[in-house]
């Protein structure tokens, strides 16, 4: 009961703390970038969309795979987003290219409708599929693989990010002699279709932001004297 009271706690406290940028994880378009190019030590980025520059503006944020990204410049079909190297090094705009497809949110205040759960847009690094498991509905079990140090933050029936999209893990197991975290989603057809999942293949990386609250819950029980494991 004492954590699940603590659970409610930070889910509140995040609300307010969080109102004024944050995502839900529910995928509105799907852009395809049409140029990158250097920008200092970092990358000046133009995506082509439709939904999402409707009611964006110069200095508005939209989450691009799930990284939270300011727009510095736009046209009627397409907005200009800059990358620093910590943003690039830590997700998949590493590998970036021109005629990549991306999954795109417009940044959602608290106050307005949930359909996923809470997202940053602050990536915590990268998971990699290992296997796609087509079923016969047409839905797909994915795994993936990623570092051992998300032990505590990623749980079964728990959320989770990947590429911006806001999903249910269905199940971890841990490989402590590679020391790697397994984890499972399924994907509903519905989602395959409308996010870049469709393009994903075993050995792609995908940007990955554990829950916000699992997060803030283990750091509240570690300072508590909890066994918890991390680096």
């Amino acid at each position: 009961m004492t954590v699940w009271v603590m659970y409610c706690s930070v889910y509140l406290w995040i609300l307010e703390v969080e109102k004024v940028l944050m995502f839900t994880g529910i995928i509105e378009e799907v852009g395809q970038i049409s140029s990158i190019e250097p920008s200092g030590d970092g990358e000046r980025i133009e995506v082509l969309a439709n939904l999402v520059i409707e009611d964006t503006e110069i200095g508005s944020s939209i989450s691009i795979d799930g990284c939270c990204l300011t727009v510095v410049d736009m046209s009627k079909d397409s907005f200009v987003v800059e990358a620093v190297p910590e943003t690039i090094s830590r997700t998949r705009l590493d590998a970036a290219k021109k005629g990549d497809q991306v999954n795109m949110e417009r940044a959602l205040s608290a106050s307005g409708r949930f359909g996923g759960h809470i997202v940053q847009g602050h990536v915590d690094g990268l998971a990699k599929i290992v296997e796609i498991e087509i079923e016969s509905d047409d839905s797909w079990k994915v795994s993936f693989t990623c570092s051992s140090k998300w032990l505590g933050q990623i749980v079964e029936k728990g959320s989770i990010t990947l590429n911006g999209v806001s999903l249910t893990v269905a199940s971890t197991r841990t490989s402590l002699e590679e020391d790697e975290l397994c984890f499972e989603i399924a994907l509903i057809p519905h989602t395959i279709e409308v996010t870049t999942f469709k393009n994903l293949k075993v050995g792609d990386l995908v940007n990955l932001e554990v829950d916000v609250i699992a997060r803030y819950v283990e750091s509240l029980l570690f300072s508590r004297g909890n066994l918890f494991s991390r680096e």
